[in-house]
């Protein structure tokens, strides 16, 4: 199973919570430019970014609504810094908080380890998506929920691989460039 992270956003330049917004088009020929090929499974997320960023790769995909980010209420689309500091510490160490009205990051992982768990049969595919879910994986494979994770970097068009095993997922590399 590899992720993809999406192309580079205007929202990811300027350091705000995700929306549903269109790649930047330098990020889409950075992918487009890539070369990469596959003869798998190729899934993403629902939003733009994500679509955009598979049609640049030439990678026909099927959208899976459980890759999407979580979601983030009434922050979608804010500044960092425009979201009451004490409501941002909370849905970051509470796992199970929502302050914004969206979705917990217990709920985005549950999500994400069930969809990734349905295609233990099938592990040769592709995800393309955005740095949440991609954490979300890698929090179910190792065990450690979605605060475990949140430490890794993830950069836009970087691949990320999980291998299946008798026993669950294991991680074969993070945040590699293509």
């Amino acid at each position: 199973m590899r992720f993809v992270r999406h192309a580079t956003t205007p929202g990811m330049r300027a350091a705000r919570f995700p929306a549903d917004e269109d790649a930047d088009p330098a990020g889409l020929a950075k992918a487009a430019a890539l070369g990469f090929a596959a003869a798998c499974p190729v899934w993403t997320a629902p939003g733009r970014a994500a679509r955009q960023t598979a049609q640049a790769m030439g990678l026909p995909a099927r959208e899976a609504a459980a890759l999407r980010e979580a979601d983030v209420g009434r922050w979608r689309g804010l500044a960092y810094d425009q979201v009451a500091p004490e409501a941002l510490a909370s849905w970051l160490t509470d796992p199970d908080a929502a302050p914004h009205g969206g979705e917990s990051l217990t709920a985005h992982a549950g999500r994400v380890a069930t969809w990734l768990d349905s295609i233990r049969d099938e592990p040769d595919q592709i995800a393309i998506c955005d740095a949440g879910t991609i954490r979300a994986a890698l929090g179910h494979a190792l065990g450690t929920g979605p605060l475990g994770t949140a430490r890794f970097d993830l950069a836009p068009l970087s691949v990320t691989g999980l291998t299946v095993t008798r026993s669950g997922w294991r991680i074969a590399y993070v945040n590699r460039r293509l």
